[in-house]
């Protein structure tokens, strides 16, 4: 299977996403976004990243793709930006009170 046929059934996959949902595939492309630029901050600014910045940032990102999951009906990753906002949720109340 080439390359370019992989890539279209990508694009085709996305489009068709997009037209289920637009507001949810728009919500999801944001939650991306707020993660790349989070993941970015963290490497950019160690050893000392802005702590207080990037989890709200990360964590309003987990409930958008809980959002998003939920209406999917995809059980696993709504479990799974479940479980990453609970632990954020701890790490960020440990941040403040420390």
């Amino acid at each position: 299977m080439s390359l370019h046929y992989k890539l279209r059934g990508v694009i085709n996959w996305m489009a068709r996403d997009y037209r289920a949902n637009p507001v949810r595939f728009v919500a999801e492309v944001f939650a991306w976004a707020l993660s790349i630029g989070c993941a970015l901050t963290m490497a950019i600014t160690v050893p000392a990243p802005p702590l207080l910045t990037i989890y709200p940032l990360w964590m309003f990102g987990c409930l958008i793709w809980m959002w998003a999951a939920f209406t999917r009906g995809s059980t696993g990753l709504l479990a799974n930006y479940s479980i990453l906002f609970i632990i954020d949720c701890v790490g960020l109340v440990r941040l403040i009170l420390a």
